[in-house]
């Protein structure tokens, strides 16, 4: 797997204001209290793992902090402005990956990341070859995505993370079907990305290895 240059660490401003802060965050599902009383604010260069057991209501969460679903209860300021009042905007800065791939099984890679491209509007320099390169995929390029193997089509659907600017990354179990090697390049990636001033919010059953760089936890309870 290519290397993705050196990282370099970039402690977050605690004194500066978060680029995204949650309050009182309610959600139930039909009838049943996921959560209630969430509490949360990350700023630039700061990853926020969320913990909790199966069915305590993480990829919920997650899908609320998008935009993507509506809370019970509570808000989300990013910049200091409510993300539902400037949906358009804060869209622009958000990239979600969720527990599943995402990815179109009978386009290849390659077709894939350039569809997921035409879709955003902060695209980075790097062509579609150099990300697939990077993430290990050179020589799957073209093949139809439905005969990668799980791994494979994991790191398809987390290239699209190279393709953006976007400064705040969600992620549901970004691990998900990766090797070692590909678990080792998701971590550069992540670190780059927090060193480069952007913010991370991810949940992972896997340890979050990023060297000395600070991480902040929220535990969710069902």
């Amino acid at each position: 797997m290519k290397n993705l240059g050196e990282a370099v660490l970039v402690r977050p401003d605690l004194s500066a204001e978060p680029l995204l802060r949650a309050s009182e965050l309610c959600c139930y599902r039909g009838e049943r209290l996921l959560f209630s009383g969430v509490d949360l604010e990350v700023r630039a260069h700061e990853l926020l793992q969320i913990h909790g057991p199966n069915g305590s209501g993480k990829t919920t969460l997650l899908r609320i902090l998008c935009g993507l679903t509506l809370p019970t209860e509570g808000e989300i300021r990013w910049r200091g402005t409510d993300i539902h009042s400037n949906a358009s905007e804060y869209f622009s800065e958000v990239l979600h990956v969720g527990h599943t791939d995402g990815v179109k099984l009978e386009l290849s890679p390659a077709e894939n990341l350039r569809f997921a491209r035409s879709l955003g509007n902060q695209e980075t320099e790097m062509s579609v070859a150099e990300v697939l390169e990077r993430l290990d995929l050179y020589g799957f390029e073209d093949v139809p995505t439905r005969t990668l193997s799980a791994g494979q089509r994991r790191r398809v659907a987390l290239a699209r993370l190279l393709l953006t600017h976007a400064k705040l990354w969600i992620l549901d179990e970004p691990y998900t079907s990766l090797d070692k090697a590909g678990i080792s390049a998701m971590e550069l990636v992540l670190t780059q990305h927090l060193d480069q001033g952007g913010v991370v919010i991810l949940t992972s059953h896997n340890p979050i290895r990023l060297g000395s760089r600070p991480m902040k936890e929220l535990h969710l309870f069902s």
